[in-house]
């Protein structure tokens, strides 16, 4: 398992978990709701007994125990009513709201959509009903898991964006320590490289040998070149884009296999600001992976079109093919499909294209065992020097 996998399968681990301590306390606090509102309705049941018993008593009767239980309702707001439904009487509603015209009835209304009234006979057979809804303690209990599931997702987006801010700083500075300290060793030997060519050919080392060498050495020197860059901000100078492109195109086939074709499609000039050595490791990063994925045999096709402000770079090859869900996934650090290998090149591809360039990078279109299309879009404009790293 790679080390992206790992990240996903972390990810999905915490996500579930969370999902479970939130549904956990909803079904807990469901259940506690239903029980209290049990107990409401109860409550309301005993009000109503209380009513019907002081409606059946003698005027000399002992009243006193059923203005007890009238009176210990103090919290579940109920309206009486007679048998067509004229308010004659309420309770635990606000007086001061009460005296408005239509409270009471909006009232009424509510409780009638949220629970079946308790029906009262009087002696006389006539019907009183009791309407009521929950009280308020149950009301904001009835919504506290909610509130609750909303602070647990603020509390993992928060601690989300959190992380994923550290840990990509913490990337970001890992990445530059790495790519100038490999600058720095490179250094050493490329100097001595270029002093050992000088000496072959002042020996009269065949010229074809030698140009072959300063080649490679100059190759090494674009290399240091372009990893003590990284972490700095580049400076993007206009250049001939489609001359970038083809130069590069032409240095990896001069060193892929004879079974690899590859093919251009672009305009003679097209001027574009650009840092040459960091976009030419773009370029080459992104065939290598397209020579991967036909496994060293097929065609890449490299196409420039331009539209009023931007330049738009295709690279298609006739390889394995990206699933859709991969899209976006292909950039991420430490995705790979090969056995070796980091997966960070496309991912600084990306950094490149994205946060030095100001552009855009994305895979167009792409079809199983058919192959696949990765864009580059860029401004024409400058970005006055480069883009923030």
């Amino acid at each position: 398992m790679n080390i992206y996998r790992q990240k996903q399968v972390w990810k999905y681990a915490l996500l579930l978990t969370a999902i479970f301590i939130g549904f956990s306390s909803l079904w807990y606090t469901n259940k506690l709701v239903k029980k209290l509102s049990e107990e409401e309705k109860k409550k309301v049941e005993l009000w109503a007994q209380g009513t019907r018993q002081f409606a059946n008593l003698s005027q000399d009767g002992d009243i006193s125990f059923v203005f007890e239980v009238i009176k210990n309702n103090t919290t579940v707001p109920v309206i009486l009513t007679d048998s067509r439904e004229r308010i004659i009487s309420f309770r635990n509603l606000d007086s001061a709201s009460a005296q408005e015209p239509g409270y009471l009835s909006e009232q009424l209304r509510i409780m009638k959509a949220r629970h079946q009234p308790i029906e009262i006979t009087l002696p006389d057979n006539q019907k009183n009903y009791i309407f009521y809804k929950d009280s308020l303690i149950l009301t904001k209990l009835r919504y506290y898991p909610y509130f609750q599931l909303g602070v647990i997702a603020l509390f993992l987006l928060v601690s989300y964006l959190a992380f994923s801010s550290s840990r990509k700083a913490e990337q970001n500075q890992v990445w530059i320590g790495m790519a100038k300290e490999t600058a720095h060793q490179l250094g050493t030997p490329l100097s001595s490289l270029m002093g050992w060519a000088e000496f072959l050919k002042s020996k009269g080392m065949g010229e074809e040998i030698t140009s072959e060498i300063d080649k490679d050495v100059h190759r090494l020197h674009t290399i240091t070149e372009r990893f003590s860059k990284i972490g700095s901000k580049p400076v993007l100078l206009p250049v001939n884009f489609a001359e970038v492109v083809r130069n590069t195109i032409q240095y990896i086939r001069s060193r892929t296999s004879d079974k690899v074709n590859f093919l251009t499609e672009m305009p003679a000039e097209v001027i574009v600001p650009l840092n040459v050595p960091l976009f030419e490791w773009v370029i080459e990063n992104i065939c290598k992976n397209s020579v991967d994925a036909m496994s060293g045999a097929g065609t890449v096709t490299a196409k420039i079109a331009e539209e009023e402000d931007t330049v738009m770079l295709d690279i298609s090859d006739t390889g394995k093919g990206i699933s859709k869900s991969r899209y976006k996934t292909v950039f991420k650090p430490g995705f790979t499909t090969k056995s070796r290998g980091w997966g960070l090149g496309l991912s600084l591809s990306k950094r490149i294209v994205e946060e030095y360039h100001g552009g855009q990078i994305f895979v167009k279109q792409s079809e199983l065992n058919k192959g696949s299309t990765i864009r580059i879009i860029l401004r024409k404009s400058s970005l006055q020097g480069g883009a923030k790293s």
